[in-house]
């Protein structure tokens, strides 16, 4: 594959992490509510909806759709698909990093095997 190619699938990748983690940081005023019922439901939208975090997330998640068909185009779907797995990897980084989540040995371990992973998939595709 190309380097147009890689770089696609990475494009694709990044801005499917961006667009999880921008939502996370959307959803952060609706942790007052007890629990999501049909009760909460109107005002979990309305809070939603006019945070700028959940419409940057939406944006991020349709250009991600466009960058991945783009990538799908040239790329065979059985390499692209599992290059998908390293947004686990960067949304798990970034979440420490950025919403002060914790970083455990057993995410550290499935972090190393998902990479693992995607190396053994890319290089099988040369």
């Amino acid at each position: 594959m190309s380097w147009i190619t890689w770089a696609l699938i990475l494009m694709g990748v990044g801005l499917n992490a961006a667009a999880q983690l921008l939502l996370k940081v959307a959803t952060r005023p609706l942790a007052h509510f007890a629990d999501f019922s049909a009760d909460t439901l109107g005002s979990s939208v309305g809070i939603l909806f006019k945070s700028p975090s959940f419409w940057a997330g939406m944006v991020c998640y349709a250009a991600s759709v466009c960058v991945w068909l783009a990538a799908l185009s040239k790329a065979p779907v059985s390499t692209a698909y599992p290059m998908l797995s390293l947004g686990y990897v960067v949304v798990a980084a970034v979440s420490v990093l950025w919403l002060g989540e914790s970083m455990t040995p057993a995410k550290m371990l499935g972090i190393a095997l998902i990479c693992a992973g995607v190396i053994f998939v890319s290089r099988s595709s040369a």
